[in-house]
């Protein structure tokens, strides 16, 4: 087992994005792509990194989606909120199949399958090597799960925001429609702001700027890859000061 002195980071929130939970399908929920993200934060949860996530609901319902046409703008984030929750919940079993304790707290409260947000509670889960799972959001509409990632990894007074994604890194344009795409090793928040790069949404990025957080950017598709950027290794793309 690594001592955690030689971890580059020792409480991170690791943002998901719904989508990477359907794997090759084209909607829902993926179960071999849960035990694999499972397997990756059960690896990196053993060498003693004190854990939390926050998964997108994009791929059960978005509220900026053709699915919300007509919908009041309210009611459709409320919709993609409780998508969180169920994959709050697939992920939860993944990870206990893994032998990791988790806890799935809700910013909804709804008591009878998970725990409502308070951040005195998930601080002591996480001191106890509990892994965390933040569910709906913030809690109220027009804020996606990006800001609320933000928010908790502020609250948790995380050392990093791991952004999960499908490419490993920041690029200079998409790399896969672009070809001469270049990776970016470091970036600082401005840059990101001013050249609206689409890391994260600007209140996401601006609320990591305030609190000096940095925003670690990698491929959550690629095995091993958050145990090494964990480490300070491997392919990825820092947004720091």
């Amino acid at each position: 087992m690594t001592a955690t002195a030689e971890l580059k980071y020792k409480r991170i929130l690791l943002k998901i994005s719904g989508e990477v939970l359907m794997g090759d399908q084209g909607f829902g929920i993926d179960m071999k792509t849960v035990q694999a993200v499972a397997e990756e934060v059960a690896e990196v949860a053993r060498l003693g990194v004190e854990l939390c996530l926050v998964i997108g609901g994009g791929n059960i319902f978005r509220g900026l989606s053709k699915a919300a046409v007509g919908m009041e703008r309210s009611s459709a984030d409320y919709m993609g909120m409780l998508a969180t929750v169920m994959n709050a919940l697939a992920m939860q079993n993944a990870l206990e199949k893994q032998g990791i304790d988790t806890r799935v707290q809700s910013a909804i409260q709804m008591n009878a399958v998970c725990e409502p947000f308070v951040r005195r509670r998930a601080i002591r889960h996480l001191e106890k090597g509990r892994v965390v799972i933040f569910a709906a959001g913030t809690g109220a509409p027009y804020f996606t799960t990006d800001t609320a990632a933000a928010l908790r990894a502020a609250e948790m007074t995380c050392d990093a925001l791991f952004k999960g994604t499908s490419v490993d890194g920041v690029y200079t344009a998409d790399p896969k429609k672009d070809p001469s795409a270049e990776r970016y090793e470091k970036l600082n928040y401005l840059e990101v702001l001013s050249r609206d790069l689409k890391v994260m949404d600007a209140s996401a990025v601006s609320l990591m700027r305030e609190n000096a957080i940095p925003i670690v950017v990698f491929s959550i598709r690629t095995p091993g890859a958050l145990n090494e950027v964990i480490h300070g290794r491997g392919t990825h793309t820092v947004i720091t000061n």
